[in-house]
């Protein structure tokens, strides 16, 4: 993603602070990853006081369990969204079950939701540049013109933006698709539960197949093809 080659040492670095019980490392943790906590949170249980609740409960984690997390498996980044993606999907199944309506249905509908918010999630991360043009183009379907014109920059270079962030949101999916069928260490909130493995699976998939479209398109438009 939109990392630097710091970032995993940073990482490290956080962990063993917070293992030493450093409040700061969990401050600056939180100031700068609970906005996408919660927001990710937020987006699959549609409730903003059960959204707020769950971030709390995440930070509290990470802070009573700090071995929990394994930097050879991906950032923390990474690691806090597929521990919020879970917990929050498992709060929509239970709701949903509380609410008796047909089982299919409510599955059906908790996989879309999870799996949009878990794109959205890794979107959040990218940088800017690619941030904002996936947002015009790839949310609001807007063509590549429009999207140029909108954020004034040329036409090849938002058809260039929209293939780098594609991308780079197909990698961070498949980190995540790679972190759930790895190996799985004893220890707190490792290993996720087989029915929550799908969503990033389906999610990694529509991107990558969004992404080689894209660059199919490019390749024939370099081309002078149609």
């Amino acid at each position: 993603m939109a990392s630097t080659d710091g970032a995993p040492r940073r990482d490290e670095q956080l962990q063993r602070r917070l293992a030493r019980g450093e409040e700061t490392a969990l401050g600056e943790l939180y100031d700068q990853l609970a906005p996408m906590v919660h927001g990710l949170a937020g987006r699959i249980l549609a409730d903003q006081t059960a959204a707020a609740q769950l971030t709390r409960e995440i930070f509290a984690h990470v802070w009573e369990h700090p071995e929990a997390f394994d930097p050879a498996r991906g950032s923390l980044r990474s690691w806090l969204g597929a521990l919020t993606h879970r917990r929050a999907v498992d709060r929509l199944r239970a709701r949903r079950a509380a609410e008796a309506g047909p089982a299919g249905e409510a599955e059906d509908e908790i996989r879309a939701v999870a799996t949009a918010a878990r794109v959205q999630y890794a979107v959040a991360a990218l940088p800017q540049p690619l941030r904002e043009t996936i947002a015009e183009s790839y949310y609001d379907g807007r063509t590549y013109q429009e999207t140029a014109r909108r954020l004034g920059i040329s036409e090849q270079a938002a058809k260039e933006r929209m293939r780098q962030g594609l991308e780079l949101l197909a990698a961070e999916l498949e980190q995540e698709r790679a972190r759930h069928r790895g190996p799985a260490p004893a220890g707190p909130e490792r290993a996720d539960p087989e029915p929550v493995v799908a969503e990033p699976v389906v999610a990694e998939r529509a991107v990558a197949e969004r992404a080689d479209t894209e660059r199919e398109r490019g390749r024939r438009q370099e081309g002078g093809g149609t």
